[in-house]
């Protein structure tokens, strides 16, 4: 109960800065979640300095950021020349460059790792960046997106307590269970018509849709760091939000959902 008590807090004040961060404009929200991005680069850094890898410097959390910075100041206009995309490049290659003055052992391994890092990472965030900018509805789309994925783990991790009986996918996350995975698709599938009543943003077919691949990809979302976590055997990416853990265990469906959100936000917006 504790525990639960905990997790209710931090996920309140937590969740007041995100969507706070949303309703200020996206200038506040590209900085809000810079920061994120620099936590959860810097907790993925320190993943591999904890274990037998020890491959993968804070060097990439400066990288990643500088490329954030640069794709965010082209989106808002402050940026017009497409020379600076070319810059991207260069910072990536230039780790590539650092990598032959590095003693590893097993340079390739880093190299993926690294560059799985910056794209597990940065493209979610600059895809947000993206619906914010896109954007021009009265209630930012970015929150429904959040909204839901909020709703899916919390409702799933409230059934499965009380319900859970039958391992989803015992391998990697033995806590999770069927019971409490059809409970968060439910519970979705309801907040993507509340958000349709309240908002008015769109219609219910847009909020049903996308409330049906939300659910599974934050599911998967959350899989897939229980995999990294089990792979490198420890139990959560920091602690800086107690009770969830670090950015990354609090991002973990948020980043996997993203891409697919944002590409049903084209296509419905092309139709």
């Amino acid at each position: 109960m504790s525990n639960l008590l905990t997790r209710a807090i931090t996920g309140f004040f937590f969740g007041l800065v995100v969507i706070g961060s949303i309703l200020l404009g996206d200038i506040v929200q590209s900085i809000v979640f810079g920061g994120f991005l620099i936590l959860g680069l810097l907790e993925y850094a320190r993943l591999f300095k904890l274990t037998a890898y020890k491959q993968i410097p804070s060097l990439t959390a400066v990288l990643g950021i500088s490329i954030y910075s640069i794709i965010v100041l082209l989106n808002k206009g402050l940026l017009e020349s497409l020379n600076f995309y070319y810059l991207i490049y260069a910072l990536v290659f230039l780790y590539f460059l650092i990598e032959l003055w590095r003693k590893q052992d097993q340079p390739i391994a880093s190299l993926g790792i690294f560059v799985f890092g910056l794209m597990y990472l940065i493209v979610p965030f600059v895809l947000m960046n993206q619906l914010m900018v896109e954007d021009s509805n009265q209630f930012p789309v970015l929150i429904g997106m959040i909204l839901l994925i909020w709703s899916n783990d919390t409702f799933a991790y409230l059934t499965g307590r009380k319900l859970g009986k039958t391992p989803l996918f015992e391998r990697i996350s033995p806590k999770k269970t069927w019971e409490g995975t059809i409970g968060g698709i439910c519970f979705t599938l309801l907040t993507g018509i509340l958000i349709y009543y309240f908002s008015e943003t769109y219609n219910m077919l847009f909020w049903l849709i996308a409330a049906c691949i939300v659910a599974p990809t934050a599911i998967y979302g959350d899989l897939l760091e229980s995999l990294f976590k089990r792979s490198l055997n420890i139990k959560d990416s920091g602690n800086i939000l107690p009770g969830h853990g670090g950015i990354l265990d609090r991002f973990d469906a948020v980043l996997f959902t993203v891409p697919f959100f944002y590409l049903w936000y084209i296509i419905f917006n092309d139709l």
